[in-house]
Parts: structure tokens; sequence; C-alpha cells
């Protein structure tokens, strides 16, 4: 006499699983087929774990079954039902030879684009970037930043920022937010620490990414923070993007004024024009005694400024605790002492002024 199927299920629906039901009731018998007396099934469990448990229970499945008359053997697999396999993220490759452009382009949504630039490094000219974007922000304007120092990336830590940006597509980078700032660094898509050895055309293919690949949304301004220097990534800002204009930072320092000036004559020669220029680490007011000391000289970017006809935006002290902030993620343009207010009548300028 040949065994049928629902005898197999009957006798299956004896084996009582430790947490109620057989399993027949919980629907966990699969690809049940019966072969001249040869039966075959797959017991599935809800979780590999779970799985890993019920070894005794397929064995007890083989004997009830194979006791059935009519039946010559039996085979019982055991399988485990786990979650879909999520799909693997698209990939995102940052840096590369630059893709071709009719011309100088602007991020769609963005109104102004203001490079932050100096002839050298070592002015703040990266602090000065995400203070003034923060004052930005809290004055109410939309501000995204870009850090473009490739080779030196400090905004993710400036801005108290990390994790990779999202990429849904493999082409389009969704950015970061910080302290009411939109943020996308080149810092995000590398190990802390880990350097970048690019030649320039891998310098401009990834600025041009980050200008044009990342979902900035609606800005009124994105500033970025150019590396030091009159190299690759400033001229590709100046050639390929609708530049809105430049602000250069310096220190009083003769030495910091000398590779300041060559900054200014570069973005003459790229007819970008100046907005203005900053003068940082003024000077220097003793927590102790009061006494105010120009550590790198004093009013040289403000003579710099009057004899180019040009505004000088503000006059910036070193202070200690501008740098703590910025070590700690919290720009102090987020608190409300003498450098945020500092920071912020410097972007009341560039709002009345129509530059941001």
């Amino acid at each position: 006499m040949a065994v049928t199927r629902n005898q197999i299920e009957d006798s299956l629906n004896t084996l009582e699983l430790p947490d109620g039901g057989t399993l027949v009731s919980r629907d966990m018998i699969r690809a049940l087929t019966v072969d001249d007396g040869v039966v075959r099934f797959v017991i599935e469990a809800p979780s590999p774990g779970i799985a890993s448990q019920m070894e005794p229970l397929r064995r007890a499945a083989e004997t009830v079954v194979a006791a059935l008359e009519g039946v010559k053997s039996v085979s019982v697999a055991l399988t485990a039902h786990g979650p879909a396999p999520k799909p693997a993220a698209p990939s995102l490759k940052i840096g590369g030879h630059p893709k071709a452009q009719d011309g100088p382009t602007r991020p769609g949504g963005v109104d102004r684009i203001l490079a932050v630039a100096s002839g050298k490094g070592g002015v703040g000219k990266s602090t000065v970037s995400s203070n003034l974007a923060v004052a930005l922000a809290r004055a109410g304007r939309k501000v995204g930043l870009l850090d473009a120092d490739i080779y030196g990336p400090s905004q993710p830590r400036m801005m108290g920022a990390s994790g990779r940006p999202a990429s849904p597509d493999g082409k389009t980078i969704i950015p970061l937010q910080a302290h009411g700032v939109t943020l996308m660094s080149i810092g995000f898509m590398v190990e802390e620490g880990k350097a970048v050895v690019w030649r320039g055309p891998m310098l401009m293919g990834a600025l041009q990414q980050m200008l044009g690949q990342v979902e900035w949304g609606k800005l009124d301004v994105l500033i970025v923070d150019l590396p030091p220097g009159t190299g690759d990534v400033q001229l590709t800002l100046c050639t390929k993007s609708q530049l809105t204009g430049a602000i250069v930072v310096s220190t009083p320092q003769d030495v910091a004024l000398l590779d300041a000036r060559k900054a200014l004559d570069m973005f003459a020669t790229l007819k970008t024009p100046v907005l203005g220029l900053i003068e940082n680490m003024s000077s220097f007011v003793c927590p102790d005694c009061g006494h105010e000391a120009h550590i790198f000289g004093h009013g040289g970017v403000a003579a710099e400024a009057e004899k180019l006809g040009l505004p000088l935006l503000g006059a910036l002290p070193i202070d200690l605790d501008t740098r703590l902030a910025g070590d700690a993620g919290a720009p102090i343009a987020t608190g409300d002492g003498p450098a945020a207010r500092a920071y912020a009548a410097m972007a009341e300028r560039l709002i009345a002024g129509g530059m941001a």
C-alpha cells in the first residue's frame, strides 16, 4: 500500500514544537515529495539561530515518517528562513579625471558661491570658513560648506560631523548636516589619518563631483574652503564654476601678506572678484591682565585692503576659545561671546552687501 501525503503530514503533526504548535501547523514543511515509497521534504526554521537547535526534531521527523507503512526511505533536510539580503550599496568613487563641461556651472538651487582663500597655510582660513558658515546660518541664511582642501580636510573635525555621505544610485551624493549647515568634505570619504595621494586631474575631478553631484538643495550661499596657495583646485573652481567672489584671509605678518598678495593676483588673473579681506590673529588679549599684544604685527591686512580699494570684512583676535571650539567640533560662532559676535558682524556685512 502506497503512503500518501496526508498520512505523512498526520505523522508529522504528532511532533510538538517547544514553543507550541507542530511542523505542519506552523507551516515549516517545504518541498514534500513521495515517489514509490521514497519520501523527501525540508524543514524550514524561522531563523538560522532556531535551525541550529532543531536537529533532534529533524531526526524525530525522519523516525515517525519511516515508521509509516509503505515508506522505503526518508530524507529530511533542515534549512532556515532569513531576511532577504540587503542590496549592496551603490559604489561611489570620488576622484578621477574631470568630465568635460560646456562652461562654468553652478549647482542647481545654489544662489551664490563664495570661496574662502589664503596665500599660505596656517592663517586660520578653515576656522574662518566654518565659523562664517555657522554665523550666516544663525542669521537665517541657508548655507552650504564645501571643504575643498583635498589634501588636508579639516571641516569634519571643526564642524563635529562624521559618517560617510549616502549615495542612493552611485552618482548622487547626500551631504551631511551640522550646526544648521549643509556639509561636504573629502574627509568623509577616506579614513581619518589616511593620506590622499592624487595628481592634479584627480583633484579637479573630485572637486567637480563635490560641486555637481552633491544634493545641496536650496542654498542662499555655498562657502568653499579652498586649500592654501594658487594651484589646481583654485584654478578649477574659478574657471569651471560660476563663482560669486572670493574672500582672502591673512594674518598681519609680512610673510603671510606676501602670499596673500599672490592669491589676490591669482583671482585678478582669473577675473574672479575679491569681495573683501579678513585679518585673522590680529591681536592677542591676555586673559589675566587684559594687555593686548600684536604677535603677528598689526594692521597689515587693513592697509592692503585700503591700498586695493577692498573692504576689510573683519579683524579677528588670536583666541584660545576659538581653537578649543574648533577642536571640539562646535565652532565658536555657535556661542554668544566676543568671537561669536565678531563672526555675526561679518555675516551681517556680507548679507547687507548682497554677497550672501
